[in-house]
């Protein structure tokens, strides 16, 4: 009885835990590049570094504070939106899986 009672909260647990993975959050951090996280590489702009290097094959990042989430956006619009706001603040509205976001929408955020 005490193995199925167990099994039973596994299974809870598991379920609580990846109905949060799929909901929609807004986060609020410097777009980057998923290479350089918050310290660039390249000299110059911080926006040049990272559109620099999303051209050369890394994606967009988000920095939140001593995160980087690496950001997914199947839309150009929001891809195209990620490149006007490279090194500057944004939201970044979308699902979060681990240390990944699959992005719905990005604005400025002033």
């Amino acid at each position: 009885m005490k193995m199925q009672k167990f099994g039973i909260l596994v299974v809870l647990g598991a379920s609580v835990w990846t109905f949060a993975a799929g909901k929609s959050q807004t986060f609020t951090g410097e777009v980057s590049d998923s290479m350089c996280g918050a310290s660039h590489m390249m000299e110059g702009k911080k926006a040049d570094c990272a559109r620099r290097c999303v051209g050369k094959g890394s994606s967009y990042a988000l920095v939140v504070g001593d995160k980087v989430y690496a950001l997914k956006a199947s839309d150009k619009v929001v891809q195209d939106k990620l490149g006007e706001l490279a090194g500057e603040q944004a939201k970044v509205t979308g699902t979060a899986d681990g240390e990944t976001i699959e992005v719905s929408q990005v604005a400025t955020s002033k």
